[in-house]
């Protein structure tokens, strides 16, 4: 049944606490069952949405414009994280605003993972560079419109004492289910990797959603103006410094995780003469291995940040991991030390999905406008997916071009500042 909420409360029923939230508003405990159920869903959106960041779009790409497929690759990336930049914090400003008798997040989180069927056929059935891009325009474009609401719900349905269970238990989705999605590709066609996936998404995701107790707005919002949409992509961190240096933190992060994933068949190839039907499975291979020590480290980073009540210090230690885990990619002499580094980015990544999410909903400006906040925060999330492949174009040609050293050392540099920009929150641990 859904919960009534009713928005533009009293200065009263609305005291600021260190997370923007009134005690009135914060949830007791969450719903039973939930974790797992959002653990589901998480794991069903990130297994249709991350195998073609990490290995199948440059695949599918190679097939379609090898002449060309760096380039093509930086072109469609970065686009689609263009659009996943925007749709994250719009929707869930949207989603914040939304009335409708289905709920508040609903509407949006079965919308999204329809879109991102719709938007992964494309790219399976239709070999041309523009539909791939329109693609992955609308797969991105709808995968974070899910994501937006999927995350918001968490401030609606958990109180602060049991986020870092929830946010562990996210983690260790995320991390099977780019294991398990690219287990499936490597064994099988294109068009099924592209697309079992999606389906599988709309089951997990669509169960999550029916099932939930969503949240109903008792009345309509005032109209939605320029200024509220210009609203969307932005919380002001001047006046709220600690959501500020969260979201600065993340980004830095997030930008020295995501900005080498895409490249590594190219790395093999080039700096390895791994040869073009070699590549596939040492590229997944390489994924797996991060992503199975990620998954362990997420399964108890969260729940040691809980007990220990302090999310700073574990955020602190997986950049600083992950920022070593680049150093020795960037200078591997042989195929066995990337795969060390694999497993050392994984373990800091683990303990980074595990925990961000905790630390995140604890800075959050508003509850009225979590979803809006989140969305904002998602940025960090993109936002390095459009910036990575711009500057990979540049890192990579210094030197005479493929100077993967040079690109992997930046992003070793990039969650170094990172890690530093975490001591700057004040009001969590």
């Amino acid at each position: 049944m859904d919960q009534v909420i009713v928005p533009n409360a009293t200065t009263a029923d609305t005291a600021d606490t260190t997370a923007g939230r009134s005690v009135a508003d914060a949830p007791q405990a969450a719903p039973r069952g939930f974790t797992a159920k959002i653990a589901l869903a998480e794991f069903g959106l990130f297994g249709a949405l991350m195998p073609p960041v990490l290995v199948t779009m440059a695949l599918r790409i190679g097939e379609v414009a090898p002449a060309t497929k760096t380039s093509s690759l930086s072109l469609v990336l970065g686009v689609g994280a263009f659009f996943a930049m925007i749709a994250n914090p719009l929707v869930g400003r949207l989603s914040d605003r939304t009335t409708s008798r289905f709920g508040q997040r609903r509407p949006w989180l079965v919308g999204g993972v329809l879109g991102g069927l719709i938007g992964l056929a494309l790219i399976a059935f239709v070999p041309s560079i523009p539909v791939i891009l329109a693609g992955w325009a609308l797969t991105q474009t709808s995968y974070n419109a899910s994501l937006a609401t999927l995350q918001a719900t968490v401030p609606d349905q958990v109180p602060q004492s049991q986020r870092g269970k929830v946010s562990g238990a996210l983690g260790v989705a995320l991390t099977l289910a780019v294991v398990v999605s690219l287990l499936l590709a490597s064994q099988v066609p294109a068009t099924v990797a592209f697309l079992v996936p999606a389906a599988l998404a709309i089951v997990l995701v669509g169960y999550f959603a029916l099932t939930l107790p969503d949240k109903r707005l008792a009345a309509k919002p005032g109209p939605f103006s320029v200024r509220a949409f210009a609203g969307s992509f932005w919380t002001n961190p001047v006046k709220h410094p600690d959501f500020g240096w969260a979201w600065l933190s993340k980004f830095l992060v997030m930008f020295g995780m995501v900005a080498p994933s895409s490249y590594l068949a190219y790395y093999l190839m080039s700096d390895y003469g791994v040869s073009t039907e070699e590549v596939a499975v040492k590229t997944v291979t390489l994924i797996i291995v991060s992503y199975l020590c990620n998954a362990a480290t997420a399964a108890v980073s969260g729940l040691l940040s809980d007990r220990a009540g302090a999310r700073k210090p574990f955020i602190i230690g997986s950049s600083l991991g992950i920022m070593a885990g680049l150093l020795v990619l960037a200078f591997a002499p042989n195929y066995g030390v990337v795969l060390l580094s694999q497993v050392i980015i994984g373990i800091g990544g683990g303990m980074f999905y595990a925990v961000d999410m905790a630390l995140v909903t604890e800075v959050l400006p508003s509850q009225q406008d979590a979803a809006k906040d989140l969305g904002v925060m998602n940025i960090a999330n993109a936002l390095p997916q459009s910036l990575a492949p711009l500057l990979a174009t540049v890192l990579l040609a210094v030197g005479g071009g493929d100077n993967y050293t040079l690109f992997f050392a930046v992003a070793a540099a990039v969650t170094l500042a990172g890690a530093l920009s975490v001591t700057r929150i004040r009001n969590t641990r």
